[in-house]
């Protein structure tokens, strides 16, 4: 077989050498030949005697050459794999179902198992399945934890179609088997360091006191240096104890410097400063509450100072009492389970309407919107907007698609009315093509883009106005000209009938106006006994000056047997979850707003003994709303917020899409039950 091998390449020219410099003597013989017979002959002999010793040198000799050759590699293949078999870098072979084909002495160390292992990778590393091999010439890279360590794993696809060219054993021409080569990099060392020095990094950090005035009018003028002593003692020394800085900035904001692995540890004790605070006790009639905002994880120590600016709105956005951690990619929320405590200055909302009269003058043409679906809230919070626009003589529309029954009694008072314009309430359609860059666009009850009537106003107008009452979420209207939540007000209706009296002096509301106002406020308080305050009567008073008539806005509340059997048997039905926790279903069969009677039901419910929090779960135009409803015991917009939705405390909403009612039902209780595991709840 050594005989019939063929060689070629450099070895075959060197060999070969020989042979052509004797070609090349007999040319040169054959010129001597012409010059002296004699000379030529004497050569000739010397060329024969040449290629005799050429040709035995070979013919005994390439057999000696291809053996050593042979040796040599197969010395050199084995070197080789001892090499890889004793190569530090865990390597193994897996063939196309994940099974250990061969692996080296530094994978069997790391596995714990004996030169031969054959079976599946997924055995010992389950994250490892056939689905995270590389696709062709790809590489793939994981990260990947075994036991005590942290490996980078890389993957890469060998094809044996090669090995099937030429092949005795395979008939396969197009075979498309392979290999994977698998490398683990223990990066543990690395990992451990990279957190490490990620755990020192500066967090910022700010402190604001929510009640600051209001808890020092409600304690003896004496003891009012006392009590912010106290506070400041109760801050610092929390701060210190977490190894950080706290300074004070004004008389009820500090700024706070800590690690990151100190805020690692606010959030696991569910920032327990906020609950720290409220002890502090000399006789103050109001426990005095906290907003906390940390920025980390930023690019820089600027870049987490304006994430804490942000943290910081946040928290108080969504009524203050609660701390929230922004980073580059997420924000979380902790706390936020007292209710805010109603300011009694109005002097907020007189600057508000002094700068929202400002805006209006400036353009030709007011738009006005709501939420989708719009409530009385909603609808007459737009309708107040609207009377600011026209006093000031201004081009004015409400943009409203589908009318509930609960806002139809109020559109009907509007629509076919000598005393409107026809084009006062336009659809998103007529909405957009009517905006433009002299077009202002008023945004009420609301403040998360997604579920406004028209989004898509929201980018073609320039110049927006928000005006809302519901706690923040982390989606909210940017780049806002003017932005007014407050979410201690108890409905938008309040805070328009409040900017009203100070846009304009002599301004008169009609009494289709005041009733859709006075209607909006009911709604939103349950006939004024949730989140009323002071100023929501005073709101309620300037309506009735201007004509709200009582009686006709109770017949508006008014429904048909159907709507009333309907919300009746969503409360019949509901399941008592936990002891605490109403949960139910509303059908939406033949009536024509369903998400309000799943609302209305589950105010309802709350006034079932025990009932901490009610759920009422309404399937409409292919999605589920979520009505979320308690009294005082249960913050459910943080529960609604985990399911993708938002609200107040004791009022919340969420929607799912392409769930089923009775998954939508399992997903809720996996909420409740996540969340009192995890303390938020109790």
């Amino acid at each position: 077989m050594k005989k019939r091998i063929k060689i070629k390449g450099r070895l075959r020219s060197y060999l070969q050498g020989s042979i052509a410099m004797g070609i090349l003597l007999s040319l040169v013989n054959l010129v001597i030949y012409i010059m002296d017979y004699r000379s030529g002959l004497l050569l000739t002999g010397a060329l024969l005697i040449y290629f005799l010793v050429i040709f035995m040198m070979m013919f005994y000799n390439k057999p000696v050459i291809m053996n050593e050759l042979i040796s040599f590699a197969t010395q050199y293949g084995q070197i080789q794999k001892r090499l890889l078999r004793e190569m530090a870098i865990p390597y193994a072979l897996l063939d196309e179902g994940g099974k250990v084909v061969w692996s080296n002495k530094a994978f069997e160390s790391v596995i714990h198992k004996e030169k031969g292992y054959c079976k599946s990778i997924s055995a010992i590393f389950p994250t490892l399945t056939k689905e995270c091999f590389p696709d062709e010439e790809e590489e793939t890279e994981m990260e990947l934890e075994f036991e005590d360590s942290e490996f980078s794993v890389k993957m890469k696809r060998i094809s044996l179609k090669d090995m099937t060219v030429n092949s005795e054993i395979f008939q396969e021409p197009n075979y498309k088997g392979f290999l994977v080569a698998l490398y683990l990099y223990d990066e543990t060392a690395l990992k451990i360091a990279l957190r490490e020095n990620d755990n020192q990094s500066l967090a910022v950090g700010m402190i604001y006191l929510d009640n600051y005035e209001e808890a020092l009018e409600s304690v003896e003028e004496v003891r009012r240096s006392l009590l912010i002593a106290l506070i400041d003692r109760k801050i610092n020394k929390y701060i210190a104890s977490l190894d950080g800085i706290a300074k004070k900035m004004e008389k009820d904001k500090y700024l706070v410097i800590l690690r990151k692995e100190s805020i690692l540890q606010l959030e696991e004790s569910k920032f327990d400063l906020l609950d720290d605070v409220k002890t502090v006790n000399i006789g103050n009639g109001m426990a005095v509450t906290l907003s906390i905002g940390v920025g980390l994880d930023g690019l820089s120590y600027t870049q987490n100072y304006e994430f804490s600016r942000t943290a910081i709105d946040l928290a108080l956005g969504r009524g203050g009492d609660q701390a929230v951690v922004k980073t580059s990619n997420s924000i979380t929320y902790y706390g936020g389970k007292s209710q805010q405590v109603e300011k009694n200055t109005r002097v907020k909302a007189r600057v508000k309407a002094h700068a929202l009269n400002e805006i209006i003058s400036s353009k030709d043409k007011v738009l006005v919107m709501g939420h989708r679906l719009a409530d009385m809230d909603s609808f007459g919070a737009a309708v107040g907007i609207y009377r600011i626009a026209k006093s000031l003589e201004r081009k004015a529309h409400i943009v409203i698609n589908d009318v509930t029954t609960s806002v139809r009694p109020l559109v009907d008072m509007f629509q076919n009315n000598a005393e409107y314009e026809e084009d006062m309430l336009i659809n998103s359609a007529e909405a957009v093509e009517a905006s433009g860059n002299n077009t202002v666009l008023v945004v009420v009850d609301v403040n998360k883009p997604s579920i406004t009537e028209c989004p898509e106003l929201l980018r073609t107008c320039k110049s927006i106005v928000v005006l809302d009452h519901h706690r923040q979420g982390s989606e909210t209207i940017e780049n806002a000209t003017l932005s007014y939540v407050e979410p201690y007000a108890s409905s938008a209706c309040e805070m328009v009938t409040e900017i009203l009296q100070y846009i304009k002096e002599g301004i008169r509301l009609r009494i289709e106006e005041a009733n859709s106002m006075y209607a909006g406020i009911i709604v939103d308080t349950s006939n004024f006994t949730t989140k009323t305050g002071v100023r929501t009567f005073e709101a309620a008073a300037y309506l009735r000056r201007n004509g709200a008539d009582v009686t006709r806005v109770r017949k508006l509340f008014r429904e048909d047997a159907l709507e009333y059997k309907t919300k009746a048997d969503a409360v019949s039905q509901a399941e008592i979850y936990r002891g605490n926790y109403a949960i139910s279903i509303c059908s939406s069969e033949g009536v024509l707003s369903p998400t309000v009677l799943g609302a209305q039901a589950a105010n309802e419910l709350l006034n079932i003994k025990g009932i901490k929090a009610s759920f009422v779960m309404t399937q409409y135009q292919g999605k589920i709303f979520i009505s979320a409803r308690s009294i005082d015991e249960v913050n459910v917009q943080v529960i609604m917020e985990r399911l993708g939705g938002g609200g107040h405390m004791n009022i919340a909403g969420a929607q799912m899409e392409d769930v089923p009612l009775e998954e939508a039902v399992r997903v809720m209780k996996r909420t409740l039950d996540t969340m009192i595991e995890e303390g938020d709840l109790t």
